[in-house]
């Protein structure tokens, strides 16, 4: 460029130095497009083609994915253990895990089970809610037996024979297909503090089961030392061992690892109290809980536990609504019957009813119904 100004000032052509000097910024700009140009991203090389329609764009969402428990649900009962599933999962096939770290019991007690479900709210029996059409349902369904056993061990005696024509109060069911085999080991709980139990005890000590006695009100009874024989086991070829814990309905704030032989607190869920003892079956159970029964079958319902319960001797109160159980009697009375119905669905059938004293349904009297029944189950599905 400065050649070019040199000659035009030595008195070249004028109209050709401007040529030159209008010449210069556009190969600049081409040199520069050469160098810089491979360096810039595709879409805006494109240039003209993009608004040909040659370049198709896809729009992809970043929006975080929302829990679907956000959404609209069905009426349902709460479950016993929603405040703790921020800090630990319950894997469905019964084994559980605190964060990245997962353990499961030595017996593996839980693999046995059906995963975590929810207890189901039974619809009204009526229209509208009815304490007359709710307490029907319930009285009904516990006062027929589901399944018939041509063989029993009714209470106090070891022998199975046919059903008496006395209904006894609880009877076991004696088939051959829901007994423990002849060489296999047996696991029996009782769990009561009135001494109510001492016929069932007997019962399953003479069938040669290794026993467990819950009482927290017992004080010679120990949950550390397992396993210690009783001077009154009058050597019935059972063992007893007696504990001083009860049955707990509320899962855990922060559950731990129940090691063998560890109980822990007084107060353990079946579950922890099964891999506690390495238990993952109990053959037999008794119990009864006082009015705590319809929580703590709860528990046992949505936990799965009573996948590894066979036979099942409880007592049901219906004086009251029973321990953190609310609402009008109409919603209790409904929610019993939604616990009949879980326990149902669990794989137990009603093999035998006995009715207790008094007429009393949540501080009503009622002349066709009692204040207590003694219901026997077994499960179907072991």
């Amino acid at each position: 460029m400065w050649t070019c100004i040199r000659w035009w000032g030595r008195g070249g052509h004028p109209l050709s130095a401007g040529i030159l000097l209008l010449l210069i910024p556009p190969l600049l700009l081409a040199l520069q497009l050469l160098v810089v140009g491979p360096r810039l991203p595709r879409a805006g090389r494109l240039g003209v083609e993009e608004q040909e329609g040659a370049v198709a764009f896809s729009v992809l969402s970043i929006e975080p994915v929302r829990d679907s428990r956000q959404r609209g649900s069905q009426s349902r009962l709460p479950r016993l253990d929603e405040e703790e599933e921020e800090e630990e999962q319950e894997v469905e096939d019964g084994r559980m895990r605190e964060g990245e770290r997962a353990y499961e019991d030595e017996n593996e007690i839980l693999s046995h089970q059906l995963g975590p479900r929810t207890l189901e709210v039974q619809p009204w029996a009526a229209d509208q809610p009815s304490f007359t059409a709710e307490l029907n349902r319930v009285v009904t369904y516990i006062t027929r037996p589901q399944l018939n056993c041509s063989r029993v061990l009714s209470p106090g005696h070891t022998q199975a024979s046919q059903p008496a024509a006395d209904s006894p109060h609880w009877m076991l069911c004696a088939e051959d297909w829901l007994l423990p085999a002849g060489d296999a080991s047996c696991v029996a709980y009782s769990f009561s503090m009135d001494g109510g139990d001492a016929e069932f005890i007997k019962t399953v000590s003479g069938l040669g089961c290794e026993v467990h006695s819950f009482d927290p009100s017992n004080s010679n009874a120990s949950g550390r030392h397992l396993g210690n024989s009783l001077a009154s086991n009058h050597g019935d070829g059972g063992v007893v061992s007696q504990h001083k814990m009860w049955l707990e309905w509320r899962a855990p704030r922060k559950r731990k690892h129940k090691t063998r032989g560890n109980l822990g607190s007084v107060s353990q869920t079946l579950a922890d109290i099964m891999a506690a003892l390495g238990h993952h079956t109990v053959h037999f159970l008794y119990a009864d809980l006082l009015s705590a029964e319809w929580r703590v079958f709860q528990n046992w319902i949505e936990s799965g536990t009573l996948q590894s319960v066979h036979h099942l001797v409880a007592t049901v109160h219906l004086q009251w609504a029973g321990f953190e159980v609310g609402g009008t009697d109409e919603e209790v009375l409904r929610y019993w019957f939604s616990i009949l119905q879980g326990l149902q669905a669990s794989g137990l059938k009603l093999i035998h009813t006995s009715a207790g004293e008094g007429h009393s349904v949540l501080k009503q009297t009622v002349a066709n119904a009692h204040s207590t029944y003694t219901l026997s189950w077994v499960n179907t599905r072991h």
